[in-house]
């Protein structure tokens, strides 16, 4: 059985009292690792390794070059050592071979790349002024950030959050969740390996409430608080940071819609929207999982999905023919196997679908629901999708933001001027026209309502984790 500790200040750890759990593979239903639990004690050890790595270490004062350098070092790492990675996160969530090597590690990699690189790149302001002054913009590293990554996601989100830390000269210290912890001690691992100074990148391993995710969003040596997860835990995380006045960018849950007009490239709309929902098992905060098809082809585009989700193949994880994984954990599959029960309750149907073997649900296509129930206005972050009936361009936008979550939306259409207008009207942080999860990672990444507070990706992560300074210089 494998061993993941702490990484404080530059060492690998046990925790101060020396407690451990054990990460459970979900297909095997068996613990394949065991994991250092950390205690409050163990995040206050962390922050202040990474407080004095900041206050007086080398990091944030290196150039943006020599920092640039060495997390090119570490992506460069990250693919040597990527079918570790790959198979970590595997093990660790469920999550198809396929996935973590094709998708998760690559992006990964370059996270870091990208970050590195346009942190070194990217213009400050200047502002001649006509009173004999000439002003412009500095940005200093806001200090110590806590990050603390979701388990969908493991590597890849934590990457996402770690990478412009560290490239605008933060230090760090990340908590990833207790259901997917393997890789992010790996990754501070390569990063020792990579040349960042000790404390620059620290990892806890534990709980959330009254545990270490508690004592990082209370520490007042805090800076920066970076969290993806439910929208209940990031409300907790608001109110916590609020009291020492800790900026804060939360990516939180999404109940995405996914809108298909009668005059869309049905192929094109079938595909991309059996990605949209039964990628990870549907365990993807923006998957499609309200889908609102128009009345005149919903008959033939249900068929069709249908048709493409029952010839997914789900089974083994770690078999690159699989396509479908298991659910998380015991406790995930219980509650998405309930939000079946849920469905049927309210009167809906699954047209296709349900319960599997072990912790597994198969693609489940849900006719019959209702605007307002349950399945159709809750996230249930599983391989579930209400297929829904509308009429017109008016009553597709009005029930796409006819639910509390804002994060993200998808509409196919070949109609150019429509697409605008309904990019436009949808009360949401991303909008994919004719495809979905494209990224370019200088654009804004974040979600409206329930679904978030900031926008990170690009300028917009430089304006978070940095404080942007004024200089005026008198010149006449």
């Amino acid at each position: 059985m494998e061993s993941f500790g702490h990484v404080i200040a530059g060492e690998e750890v046990a925790s101060a009292d020396g407690t451990a759990f054990e990460s459970v593979d979900p297909w095997t239903r068996e613990p394949w690792a065991t994991v250092a639990l950390g205690s409050a004690g163990d995040a206050e050890r962390a922050v202040r390794a990474a407080r004095s790595a900041f206050d007086e270490g080398p990091w944030p004062r290196m150039s943006f070059t020599e920092r640039g350098a060495i997390l090119h070092r570490l992506a460069d790492l990250l693919e040597k050592h990527s079918e570790e990675l790959a198979a970590a996160d595997t093990a660790d969530m469920g999550k198809p071979i396929t996935q973590t090597r094709g998708h998760d590690v690559p992006r990964a990699a370059r996270n870091f790349r990208f970050f590195a690189d346009h942190a070194q790149l990217t213009p400050a302001e200047t502002f001649p002024m006509p009173t004999g002054h000439h002003a412009y913009t500095e940005y200093d590293p806001a200090g110590v950030v806590a990050a603390i990554a979701p388990w969908n996601f493991p590597l890849m989100m934590a990457s996402w959050k770690v990478a412009p830390a560290l490239a605008w000269g933060n230090t760090v210290v990340l908590k990833p969740a207790e259901q997917s912890p393997a890789s992010a001690t790996i990754l501070a691992r390569l990063a020792i390996e990579a040349g960042l100074p000790p404390g620059v990148l620290n990892v806890v391993h534990g709980f959330g409430p009254n545990s270490v995710g508690q004592a990082l969003t209370e520490s007042p040596l805090v800076d920066r608080i970076t969290f993806t997860g439910e929208s209940a835990t990031g409300r907790l995380i608001s109110r916590a940071a609020a009291a020492n006045l800790t900026p804060v960018s939360l990516e939180l849950g999404g109940k995405g819609a996914n809108i298909v007009f009668a005059d869309a490239d049905l192929d094109q709309a079938v595909g991309w929207s059996i990605q949209a929902v039964f990628s990870n098992s549907g365990q993807v905060c923006l998957a499609g999982s309200r889908l609102y098809v128009q009345r005149q082809v919903y008959d033939e585009f249900l068929a069709r999905f249908t048709a493409a989700a029952e010839a997914l193949v789900l089974g083994d994880p770690k078999d690159p023919a699989t396509q479908i994984g298991p659910l998380s954990s015991r406790e995930h599959f219980t509650k998405v196997a309930g939000y079946l029960d849920i469905a049927t309750a309210a009167g809906a149907r699954l047209h296709t679908g349900g319960v599997g073997e072990g912790w597994t649900v198969r693609p489940t296509v849900v006719v019959g629901a209702g605007q307002r129930d349950r399945v159709t206005q809750e996230e249930i972050f599983g391989p579930v999708v209400v297929v829904l009936p509308f009429d017109d361009e008016a009553d597709a936008v009005a029930a796409a933001n006819d639910t509390p979550y804002g994060l993200n939306a998808m509409l196919f259409t070949q109609d150019l001027s429509r697409a605008h207008r309904v990019a436009r009207a949808l009360r949401v942080g991303t909008v994919w026209t004719n495809c979905f999860f494209v990224r370019d990672l200088r654009a804004p990444f974040g979600g409206a309502k329930d679904s978030g507070v900031g926008r990170e990706g690009g300028t917009y992560s430089r304006e978070f984790f940095t404080e942007p300074k004024a200089v005026i210089m008198e010149i006449s």
